[in-house]
C-alpha cells in the first residue's frame, strides 16, 4: 500500500506568487501558525487548481503593475472555488481589476511605515482593534485602488490608501495594500492567522511530530528494500535528512561524507564520531582534501572556485558511491526553498534544484532515484525536525556553512596554509560568540581571510601580513539581513585573540554592510 503524501494529510492553503521578493515569508508565517500551504507561479496555478484542492487562498505581492499589459495575471477561476481568498498588495490590486474594480497608476505611492485606521468591524482584524484603531504595517506600493468591486466594503483606510483594506465579507473575499508577512507590520502574523483559521476555519494542525511519523512512512514506501547513499556535507540540512531517512529504514542507508579539507576546524571529526558512534549510522568517510587543493592551486575567481569544488565533489562522491553495493537511491537535503526557488514567478524552472554543495548539478550518468524528505520544509521546520528526532539542539541550531566551505572566505586564491590560518581564526571568533551568549542572536557569523596584507608593529618587531575581517548578521529568513550590534568588548576579544593567537594575521576589521534580498555569504 502506498502511503500518502503527508501534505494531503492536512488542509492546504495555496500562495499564488506573482514575484514578490518576500512570498516565502507569506509562507513562513502560514506554516508557523501550523497551517501547510505551498507556493505555485501564477503561470501554474490555475492548472492545478482542482488537484491541489485549496481551503484557502493567497495572492502575494509583486514588481509589476496591474496597469501593464505584460502584467502577471490569473484568470478568475479561483473565485469560483467557494474558498476564503486574501490578495496582498500586487494580489489586492489584481483582486479588484479582476472583480470589476479599478486600479490606477501615477499617484504617489507609499513605501515604508505607515499606520492604517480600522473603518470596520471585520474578522480578517479579530484582535487588532476596534473602529478607529490605528495599526502600524509596511507599505510598498505605487499604483493605487481607486474603486472597489461590488460586494466589498472599506476595512481599513491609511493616508495613501482610501483602500488599504478590503472586504466582501459574505464571498470571503479579502485585500490589503500593506504586507502582513513581513516583520515591518508587527501583527501581520495575527492577520494571517485570523485569515487562516478564523475565517478559512483550519485547524492548524501541521506540526514535526506529524510531519515525522508520515515521512517516515513515505521513506518506507518510496525505498522498500533498496539502498539509499545520502551525501553527507556535515551541515544541518543532510544531517536531519540522514537521521530521519535513518530512522525510517535502518542500515539500507549509507552516508558518504566528502571532506574538501575547506570545513570549519574540526569539523569533520565531530562529523564522523556524531554519525558513528552516536548514531550509529554506516558512514564512508573520505578525506579528498589534497584533490580538492590541488584542483583550486592559483585559482582566485569565486564562481570558477564553485564549479571546479562542484565538478570534484561529484567525481568523487561517485567513486564511493559506485563502492556502496546495490544502491539504487540518492537522499539529499533539499528544502522548500530550493524547490519555490527553481520555479520562479517571474522565470521558470532552472535545471537545478539543489546539488551536492550548491553547485553544479548531478550528471547523467549517475543513474540514482532522489530521495529528498526535507523539499517541503522550510530552515526552521529542518531544525523543528531534527530536535524532535532528538539531534543536539547545538547541533541542529549551527549557522549556516556554505557548501564550498571556506574557498569562497578566502577571496582570491586558495592554499593549505590559508585555510589553517582562517580555520584558526574562524574558531576563535565563533568561541568568543558563544562565550558572550551571543551565538543564537546571530543568523550567521564567520571570518574572512582577505587578499591584503598590511604593516603592523608587533612587539619590536615589523611585521607584514594578512588582514582578518569578522561578519556577523541577524535575519530571520535568510532573505535578507543586516549586522550584528556586537558589544564592543567582545569584538575587542575576538579581534585581540586572533592577532595573539594566529600566527600570519595583523590586522582585524569588522563587516558592518547589511544585504539585500539575495545571498548573505561573502562572495
Amino acid at each position: 500500500m502506498t502511503a500518502p503524501d503527508p501534505a494531503r494529510l492536512h488542509d492546504r492553503v495555496l500562495i499564488i506568487d506573482f514575484g514578490s521578493q518576500v512570498t516565502q515569508l507569506i509562507a513562513r508565517r502560514v506554516r508557523e501558525s501550523g497551517v501547510y500551504c505551498e507556493v505555485h507561479p501564477f503561470d501554474k496555478a490555475e492548472a492545478l487548481l482542482d488537484d491541489f484542492n485549496p481551503k484557502a487562498v493567497i495572492l502575494s505581492g509583486g514588481p509589476s503593475s496591474v496597469t501593464e499589459a505584460e502584467s502577471p495575471r490569473i484568470g478568475t477561476k479561483v473565485f469560483k472555488l467557494g474558498v476564503p481568498v486574501l490578495g496582498i498588495c500586487y494580489g489586492e490590486q489584481l483582486m479588484c481589476d479582476l472583480l470589476g474594480g479599478k486600479v490606477e497608476g501615477g499617484h504617489d505611492g507609499e513605501f515604508g511605515r505607515a499606520d492604517i485606521v480600522i473603518a470596520r468591524e471585520s474578522p480578517l482584524f479579530a484582535g487588532i482593534g476596534a473602529v478607529d484603531h490605528r495599526e502600524p504595517v509596511w507599505m510598498s506600493h505605487g499604483d493605487r485602488v481607486t474603486a472597489i468591486p461590488q460586494g466589498f466594503e472599506v476595512i481599513a483606510t491609511s493616508v495613501g490608501s482610501p483602500f488599504a483594506a478590503i472586504a466582501d465579507e459574505q464571498r470571503r473575499f479579502y485585500g490589503v495594500q500593506f504586507h502582513a508577512e513581513v516583520v515591518h507590520t508587527p501583527r501581520g502574523a495575527q492577520i494571517l492567522r485570523n485569515f487562516t483559521h478564523g475565517i478559512a476555519g483550519l485547524d492548524g494542525d501541521w506540526t514535526m511530530a506529524t510531519f515525522k511519523q508520515e515521512a517516515i512512512a513515505r521513506i518506507r514506501d518510496q525505498v522498500g528494500s533498496g539502498r539509499v547513499i545520502c551525501g553527507l556535507s556535515g551541515g544541518v540540512d543532510s544531517s536531519v535528512a540522514a537521521v530521519l531517512i535513518h530512522e525510517a529504514i535502518g542500515d539500507q542507508l549509507t552516508c558518504v561524507y566528502v571532506d574538501t579539507g575547506l570545513m570549519r576546524l574540526g569539523e569533520s571529526e565531530q562529523v564522523v564520531s556524531l554519525f558513528r558512534n552516536h548514531y550509529n549510522i554506516p558512514l564512508v568517510h573520505v578525506d579528498a582534501s589534497k584533490e580538492f587543493l590541488g584542483e583550486l592551486d592559483g585559482v582566485s575567481d569565486p564562481e570558477t572556485k564553485r564549479k571546479i569544488i562542484g565538478r570534484v565533489f561529484i567525481e568523487v562522491f561517485d567513486r564511493e558511491a559506485a563502492k556502496v553495493e546495490g544502491a539504487e537511491f540518492l537522499a539529499q537535503g533539499t528544502l522548500y526553498p530550493d524547490v519555490i526557488e527553481s520555479v520562479s514567478a517571474r522565470g521558470g524552472p532552472s535545471q537545478v534544484i539543489k546539488s551536492h554543495h550548491n553547485v553544479g548539478g548531478l550528471p547523467d550518468f549517475m543513474k540514482l532515484k532522489l530521495v529528498e524528505p526535507l523539499r517541503e520544509l522550510f530552515k526552521d521546520e529542518v531544525r523543528a525536525l531534527g530536535r524532535e528526532l532528538g539531534m543536539n539542539d547545538a547541533f541542529v541550531g549551527r549557522h549556516p556553512f556554505p557548501g564550498p566551505g571556506l574557498a569562497i572566505r578566502i577571496p582570491g586564491a586558495v592554499s593549505a596554509d590559508k585555510v589553517a590560518v582562517l580555520q584558526q581564526a574562524d574558531a576563535i571568533y565563533l568561541e568568543e560568540i558563544r562565550k558572550a551568549g551571543l551565538y543564537d542572536k546571530i543568523w550567521q557569523a564567520f571570518a574572512v581571510l582577505l587578499p591584503v596584507k598590511t604593516v603592523g608593529v608587533m612587539g619590536d618587531a615589523r611585521t607584514y601580513e594578512d588582514v582578518c575581517a569578522l561578519r556577523a548578521v541577524t535575519s530571520t529568513d535568510g532573505m535578507t539581513a543586516d549586522f550584528f550590534e556586537f558589544p564592543w568588548e567582545v569584538l575587542g576579544r575576538a579581534a585581540t585573540r586572533i592577532v595573539n593567537e594566529v600566527k600570519g594575521i595583523n590586522r582585524v576589521v569588522y563587516d558592518v554592510t547589511s544585504k539585500p534580498p539575495g545571498t548573505i555569504e561573502w562572495e
